[in-house]
């Protein structure tokens, strides 16, 4: 583990469980673990939030065009910080063309880079002087599948913005995700750590984490999914359910999972697997978030979602717009 520097390139604490989590968000559905939290669709970016966060993930499967990196970020740029996370990049500039990508409105602040595994976070044009803080970690678990240059593991920024401390965290896990998440946890930024730092504000983490639907056989899966009834297969996602029994991601939030499972595609088609394999469509590629100290800060979730118009991978990509507002009586100020 090393890390990564950029502009300039905290030391973060372990994350504990916050039992108050229905002031947290609003729209919670209550549950041990990971906290289902139902989209207000309405955003009036600036106007009633202090800070807009656009949040995208996207497994590349080794492929890139132009195109696809405009319509992953979109022309909707009604957000101040942008936050995108790959895994399996191919070797191309990535950082190149999305900085073309977002050039009208939007800087680089940071990169972490660990070969195929990436992590980028911008901001509004000419605002680099609101940034006070900026640290990057990584954390590897090794390659992948035998390919050489695809990483497994995390890479992570931490970065204070407009007084608000965040880290976020993009990660590809592999089948040992459970001890893989945690010993991401407990290992980013650890080094050298101060014990007076103050934690993250908000931690984000995003990416191909690999959790997958079980105990149903794909061809039931595809019939509910084509009836547009996904919702009734979050009983049987690993991930809340690993996170149910106390395994991983106590305390953090998601957003309803009412897009269909991103993984596996046909590459240049919107059907699944038909390999031999023939594997069981599931969410691999999530968003998750948690608010360290509710009567500072709170989190609204304004959309979650899959860009299902992006063919040239076998996963979609997810991404979600979250809005933070400081509460007046909180000590944090702007600087």
């Amino acid at each position: 583990m090393g890390n990564t520097n950029v502009v300039q390139a905290v030391k973060g604490r372990g994350f504990k469980f916050n039992r108050k989590m229905d002031s947290i968000c609003s729209n919670v559905i209550a549950r041990e673990g990971i906290q289902t939290v139902a989209v207000e669709n309405h955003c009036n970016f600036s106007r009633n939030s202090d800070l807009c966060i656009c949040v995208v993930t996207w497994n590349m499967n080794g492929q890139v065009s132009y195109e696809d990196l405009v319509e992953l970020i979109g022309s909707n740029r009604k957000f101040d910080l942008l936050i995108v996370g790959l895994q399996e990049v191919p070797r191309n500039n990535i950082a190149r063309l999305l900085k073309r990508a977002v050039a009208e409105t939007h800087d680089l602040f940071a990169k972490a880079i660990m070969q195929s595994l990436q992590l980028f976070v911008f901001g509004p044009r000419n605002s680099v002087p609101l940034v006070k803080e900026l640290k990057l970690d990584k954390y590897s678990v090794g390659g992948f599948g035998g390919f050489i240059g695809r990483k497994k593991g995390a890479v992570a920024i931490r970065i204070n913005y407009k007084g608000i401390t965040m880290v976020f965290i993009s990660c590809h896990l592999s089948e040992e995700r459970n001890s893989e998440c945690r010993h991401i946890l407990h290992s980013l930024f650890s080094k050298n750590q101060n014990p007076y730092a103050e934690p993250a504000q908000i931690t984000v983490w995003l990416g191909d984490l690999n959790y997958r639907i079980q105990g149903l056989n794909t061809h039931p899966v595809r019939n509910i999914i084509h009836k547009d009834l996904q919702k009734l297969l979050t009983s049987k996602d690993q991930l809340l359910q690993e996170a149910e029994r106390g395994q991983i991601f106590n305390g953090y939030c998601e957003g309803s999972l009412t897009f269909k499972p991103t993984y596996k595609y046909n590459i240049g088609s919107s059907d699944y697997d038909t390999s031999y394999k023939v594997r069981v469509p599931s969410w691999t590629d999530r968003i998750l978030f948690k608010i360290d100290d509710p009567d500072k800060i709170n989190a609204a979730l304004h959309s979650y979602e899959s860009i299902d118009d992006i063919y040239s991978s076998d996963h979609k990509p997810v991404k979600a717009h979250l809005c933070l507002t400081v509460n007046k009586h909180s000590s944090i100020t702007y600087r």
